[in-house]
């Protein structure tokens, strides 16, 4: 991402609308290294968008209209009076553009022999930097993108989530007494194929059936929900899957946006059988306490003799006082009828 070296920081005006249907509001554009951030007009951040997957709508007119890959409903509008940043970003997309694989090309040649160049160096730091970069300035929508990616090559073994409407609405209810950091996210119960709870990047988790028709109260389940909430903000998913797909697919992310679908079905293949290692019991304890769920019920769930989560058991946040319901009773019982019997 050094395309831009001699533009770093530079920062104009512009029109922003985050949908379709949003109001169009004056803001002002930051150009960094990697990063293009809108900021509102008292300079706080509203979005930062990849400058590696920036599309134009209008090429060679002006006022020239950008949108994220993968959303055209997100616009940003430069006029007359952004011309250096305008300049810049076209400097970046067509240096991207080059960057593209083109089969026969002497270009392909040269990028070959300099990778083989330096291959020493890539073996030892290009990994983990390529990967660290591409989790850091994947926009959000393309993580969205990614995890509905993965989630069509895992229902081909699951099948489709439970849909029993009245079912439906309980795990809402769920999603928001369990939120993600900034909203609810998305919660579903498979049918077959998930063991325990599978978190997917852009806040989806997926449940296992057995967790909502095996236990008589709702706290194992969101127990479950508990500990995928942290690993996700401790491990980002998009990092996990990069470092399964390797340093080649993560430069490819950074420069066209996409991974592999042959990538994807593996790794969604990788999500349904891999044993996911516990996470320490104090950042366990306070995931339950940050959420008010008990943790006992869950340590039993994980170990039925307690043996191996006697930590989760004996420090349990609600061992003297009862929590906030996780449910209704009236909607755990709807919930336990999702899959239909």
């Amino acid at each position: 991402m050094t395309a831009l070296s001699e533009y770093e920081r530079l920062e104009a005006s512009g029109i922003w609308r985050a949908s379709p249907d949003s109001q169009r509001v004056d803001v002002y554009v930051s150009l960094g290294d990697a990063t293009l951030t809108i900021l509102d007009r008292r300079e706080q951040p509203l979005t930062h968008w990849s400058l590696a997957a920036i599309s134009r709508v209008n090429p060679g007119k002006r006022p020239a209209l950008y949108h994220p890959d993968g959303d055209p409903g997100e616009v940003l509008e430069l006029g007359d009076d952004a011309v250096e940043v305008i300049d810049a970003i076209e400097k970046l997309r067509a240096a991207v553009e080059r960057a593209r694989p083109h089969p026969g090309r002497l270009r392909l040649v040269i990028f070959l022999g300099s990778l083989a160049a330096v291959g020493a160096l890539a073996t030892l730091w290009l990994p983990g930097a390529v990967r660290e970069h591409a989790t850091r300035v994947l926009p959000d929508v393309k993580r969205e993108d990614i995890g509905q990616s993965l989630r069509r090559h895992i229902e081909r073994v699951t099948g489709p989530p439970c849909n029993g409407p009245e079912g439906r609405g309980a795990l809402a209810e769920l999603a928001r007494r369990l939120p993600a950091e900034d909203d609810p996210g998305t919660l579903d119960v498979m049918r077959n194929g998930v063991k325990g709870a599978v978190a997917l990047p852009g806040k989806t988790i997926l449940l296992g059936r057995s967790l909502v028709e095996d236990y008589e109260e709702p706290d194992v389940l969101a127990g479950y929900i508990v500990a995928q909430r942290l690993r996700a903000s401790l491990y980002d998913p998009i990092d996990d899957l990069l470092q399964f797909a390797g340093t080649w697919d993560s430069i490819r992310l950074l420069t066209t946006g996409e991974l592999p679908e042959e990538v994807l079905a593996d790794y969604a293949q990788h999500l349904l059988t891999r044993a996911q290692a516990p996470l320490p019991d104090e950042t366990m304890l306070n995931g339950f306490r940050a959420w008010s769920v008990r943790s006992t019920p869950y340590a039993y769930a994980v170990d039925v003799t307690g043996e191996s989560t006697l930590g989760l058991i004996e420090a349990d946040p609600f061992a003297t006082e009862v929590p906030p319901a996780i449910l209704s009773d009236a909607d755990w019982l709807r919930l336990q009828g999702i899959c239909g019997g």
